[in-house]
């Protein structure tokens, strides 16, 4: 249920692209973003770093697409986000004793040190890829292929990588004992 509520506004920004336009649309995933983080605050009284980015670059790109009538701003705003994830997922493995993927997964998962810092490694790499491919989405398709590749392309290619992500672990996952 966690994982459709972050999916929310996306798919809001989808129905309403189809229902009208990119702008009307920008407006929908402003508004269904600040009400997503509000009610994370209310129901957790938490809010996650990279939440608080991602309403921050959609207020920015968001309001910049609003404002100058530009596209272009809320389809830079994927590759910034995915960028950032990267970097961030990157620079953890030389900042603090563990990489940010050991952090995050270490509870459900042990795994040898090198393991960790190539998956690290891996979805570092991956964001920064799903960056560039949208840079190549967005100037060489329409704008319609380019929200249909937002809404589904990018969170196919990451079903992908985890059920790849999944059989690299699979070595290391030990067997349950009856």
């Amino acid at each position: 249920m966690k994982q459709l509520f972050e999916f929310f506004p996306v798919i809001l920004f989808f129905i309403v692209f189809k229902l009208y336009d990119i702008y009307a649309a920008t407006a929908v995933v402003i508004v269904a973003t600040i009400v997503q983080v509000t009610f994370t605050w209310f129901k957790y009284h938490k809010v996650e770093i990279m939440q608080w980015i991602t309403l921050a670059l959609i207020l920015v790109m968001g309001g910049a697409t609003l404002y100058l009538q530009d596209e272009q701003f809320i389809k830079w705003k994927l590759s910034i986000i995915e960028w950032l994830f990267g970097v961030v997922f990157l620079g953890s493995q030389f900042i603090g004793k563990k990489p940010i993927i050991e952090r995050m997964m270490s509870d459900n998962l042990a795994l040898p040190s090198v393991i960790w810092k190539r998956l690290n490694t891996m979805w570092g790499c991956f964001f920064i890829s799903i960056g560039f491919i949208n840079l190549y989405v967005m100037y060489n398709y329409s704008t319609e292929d380019w929200v249909t590749f937002k809404t589904f392309g990018v969170p196919g290619l990451m079903a992908v990588f985890i059920l790849l992500q999944m059989i690299f672990l699979y070595k290391y996952i030990p067997e349950a004992k009856e």
